[in-house]
């Protein structure tokens, strides 16, 4: 999925180092959405918190958490270089706070801030978080007393929450299947 990622440097969005409040939030958010849409091709934007020294919750949820939310299932996006803790918990409180989950990666380890799925989801996400890209049947295979529908049914439920992105393709049998794909 790298030709269709693109790295977004939040500092290069922002004034100062620091995220404080709604107003700020939404000046930036407008500055991110002109960059998505000049990216028209990009399924993936990874977001960099290098250089950005601190963020409110408002901040927050003005800018990446509402752009994510706006783009569920078209777009996703994810963090890297978050590494400060305070900065982990303001950004997870405002994904929390409006439903949307969000991965952040350090190296090859991605964990979920926001929302998280549900039990009887979660294996079918932990399954796809291992894999570039999965169709429901591979799932199935690997999973005792599972149908093909019901991976189908985890699967879809995890891209309509914002958890995974597909795309159509053609099954073997000459029918639609859903490629399914982490936020990386």
């Amino acid at each position: 999925m790298n030709e269709n990622s693109a790295t977004i440097k939040l500092r290069d969005f922002m004034d100062t180092q620091e995220g404080w409040g709604r107003d700020q939030g939404r000046k930036v958010y407008q500055k991110l959405i002109d960059f998505v849409e000049a990216n028209p091709g990009k399924l993936i934007f990874q977001v960099s918190l290098d250089q950005v020294r601190r963020v409110d919750i408002s901040f927050a949820s003005e800018t990446i958490v509402e752009l994510a939310r706006r783009y569920r299932a078209k777009k996703g996006f994810c963090f890297i270089d978050l590494c400060d803790q305070d900065m982990l918990e303001n950004w997870d409180a405002a994904a929390q706070r409006k439903g949307q989950p969000i991965m952040v990666w350090e190296g090859g380890n991605g964990s979920t801030i926001g929302t998280v799925p549900s039990q009887g989801a979660l294996s079918a996400f932990n399954f796809a978080l291992e894999r570039e890209r999965t169709r429901a049947a591979e799932f199935a295979a690997t999973t005792p007393d599972m149908s093909i529908a019901n991976a189908s049914t985890k699967f879809k439920q995890l891209w309509e929450q914002g958890f995974l992105l597909r795309r159509e393709d053609v099954a073997d049998s000459g029918g639609v299947e859903f490629v399914y794909f982490r936020i990386r």
